[in-house]
């Protein structure tokens, strides 16, 4: 069975997030297994000195992925799920998922990355953001599976 990791900056926090997060990964069950990583949060020293040592952090646990940042590519969930099967099931292309954290993540981050993804030109938390993925990669195996659930 393919592995996708999510790796994301702090625990997530407030209990929906959790409960969402745990919703989803146990929906995914069937179709991928997926691996948190949570990387320890910096102390706010600033935001560039923040992002700088989270993306450290970072790219310790990874050296290919993809990132979820405000600036990435958009996809509708059919291309996204086309995006899923053609790099990421199929190939040998990263199979992580990086989320910086409240301030986002370092230019060493943003320039390591293989793609960077967008959920939305709307700004979301970091946390939300968690929960919004996840249902996105839930949302494209019922789709690669023909379930009801897109539709």
């Amino acid at each position: 069975m393919r592995k996708i990791r999510l790796i994301w900056v702090g625990k997530s926090k407030d209990s929906f997030i959790r409960d969402g997060v745990d919703k989803y990964l146990k929906l995914l069950k069937p179709y991928v297994r997926v691996e948190l990583v949570e990387i320890k949060g910096a102390k706010d020293t600033g935001r560039k000195t923040l992002t700088n040592r989270e993306g450290l952090r970072i790219l310790e646990k990874t050296s290919s992925f993809i990132l979820l940042d405000e600036g990435g590519t958009e996809m509708t969930s059919l291309e996204f799920t086309g995006f899923l099967e053609k790099h990421i099931l199929y190939a040998s292309l990263p199979r992580d998922f990086v989320i910086g954290g409240a301030y986002g993540v370092s230019e060493d981050v943003r320039q390591a990355a293989w793609k960077t993804l967008s959920l939305s030109r709307m700004t979301f938390t970091h946390q939300m953001v968690r929960v919004a993925l996840l249902e996105q990669i839930y949302r494209a195996f019922t789709i690669i599976k023909g379930k009801a659930y897109h539709y």
